[in-house]
């Protein structure tokens, strides 16, 4: 009976640590392999970019082993008011929006309701027999196509390589024609139907042949839609349900609460001589106050805001094989297929791509400090965010600039991220 006793005490001991493993652990205790020192240089590259006004504010956050080892604020919330920023700063991260809908379509491919290379018309027609652009007018924004040889896949789709574009941020002919269409670019606040939208948008060209390359494209906000029409939620209510609730993310949304706003970090952008200035209210057509207005366009591609610590839990979950504290979102090896290539080439001439991520390949790792298999991606306003699975890291580094002229204090700060481990 003592044996017994014994025997299930040390499996419940061990099911405690499994579980305690997979939550970031917050206790402040020094972590093995982490030199402490070296990682404060953090501070003094940004508070000089700080100081020299290069950038007016930031958050970064380095997760190690599943133990937070650094978050912290520098500069400003808003510049004008002098208000600090504070670490739990809310953020714009727009196309880190991108990983999260992926994970939600990953989600429905594991429930069986649809599979990777299936045609996206079975679920929305307005994508059957599409036409791939020939000929474009830059004068009027006339056209002529050719038929495409196949139909649009979610691969497609999670990969950019379906021949979509983007509207504003992508190809003279591809925006041209789009904006001429009224297809919304997804970076701010929409007034209009996103189904409707994306039925127009199965209407017009593809810009090239669907595999035949890469393009960053409005893919992930046809993937958030196709996950309101397969699930028959909208997309703020699937992502809540199914990821933001189980992980524990508690400051991710496309419509911000007034009770949250005081957090929401100000924007910024550089005027011709590269100073910084205040990024107006219909500078790109983009009004900043987007988060606070009450939306019903839920852009896939760019609509979210969240903070550096719960994008940090959304990483390290996927770091995890898809569990955090308990709760399971993924299985293992859909975040394996997600964070492996599915390209037959380099999409910007030295990294991989996989299902909604970036991937470091050799090459890169041969150049740069992460190692190889690292999966990451970024956002329009200056976030960027990476997970290393070899050094069991997850790393943030929260601005809202852009452009950003000197912007290289990223690299400064990657670096002396992999230069403080020792092990």
């Amino acid at each position: 009976m003592k044996s017994l006793f014994l025997s299930c005490t040390a499996v419940l001991l061990c099911a405690s640590l499994t579980l305690h493993a997979q939550v970031i652990n917050t206790d402040p205790k020094p972590v093995a392999g982490v030199d402490y020192t070296r990682l404060s240089r953090i501070d003094s590259v940004i508070n000089d970019c700080v100081n020299k006004d290069q950038v007016n504010g930031v958050v970064t956050i380095v997760i190690k082993d599943n133990h937070l080892v650094q978050w912290k604020g520098y500069g400003y919330l808003d510049k004008d008011s002098k208000k600090p920023m504070p670490k739990d700063a809310i953020f714009r991260i727009m196309s880190q929006t991108k990983a999260v809908v992926s994970t939600g379509i990953m989600i429905l491919y594991e429930q069986g309701k649809l599979y990777l290379d299936e045609p996206i018309a079975d679920f929305i027609p307005e994508f059957r027999n599409q036409r791939v652009l020939d000929k474009f007018n830059p004068i009027d924004s006339s056209y002529t196509t050719v038929p495409a040889k196949r139909n649009i896949t979610f691969r497609d789709l999670l990969t950019h390589t379906s021949g979509l574009d983007y509207t504003d941020i992508g190809t003279a002919a591809g925006g041209a024609i789009y904006a001429k269409a009224g297809i919304p670019s997804g970076l701010g606040y929409f007034n209009a139907n996103l189904l409707d939208k994306m039925k127009a948008l199965g209407k017009l060209p593809l810009l090239f042949q669907p595999g035949e390359k890469w393009q960053y494209s409005l893919g992930c906000d046809l993937l958030g839609c196709l996950i309101e029409v397969i699930s028959k939620q909208n997309l703020e209510n699937f992502l809540h349900d199914n990821i933001f609730k189980p992980l524990g993310m508690k400051d991710t949304y496309f419509n911000l609460p007034q009770s949250k706003a005081s957090r929401l970090a100000t924007v910024y952008t550089e005027d011709s001589l590269h100073h910084v200035i205040k990024w107006s209210h219909t500078f790109r057509h983009i009004d900043p106050d987007y988060p606070l207005m009450n939306k019903g366009y839920f852009s896939g591609g760019a609509g979210l805001s969240s903070t550096a610590m719960d994008y940090a839990i959304f990483m390290q979950a996927m770091l995890n094989g898809g569990i955090y504290n308990g709760h399971r979102i993924l299985a293992p090896r859909t975040v394996q297929l997600m964070t492996s290539n599915q390209l037959d080439f380099t999409y910007n001439g030295a990294d991989n791509f996989g299902l909604g991520f970036g991937i470091t390949t050799p090459k890169s790792a041969s150049r740069n400090p992460r190692n190889e298999g690292s999966f990451n991606w970024g956002g329009y306003y200056g976030t960027t965010y990476w997970a290393d699975p070899k050094a069991h890291l997850v790393c943030l580094i929260m601005t809202q600039q852009t452009p950003d002229s000197h912007g290289d204090f990223m690299t400064r700060v990657e670096d002396v991220i992999y230069s403080s481990l020792t092990k």
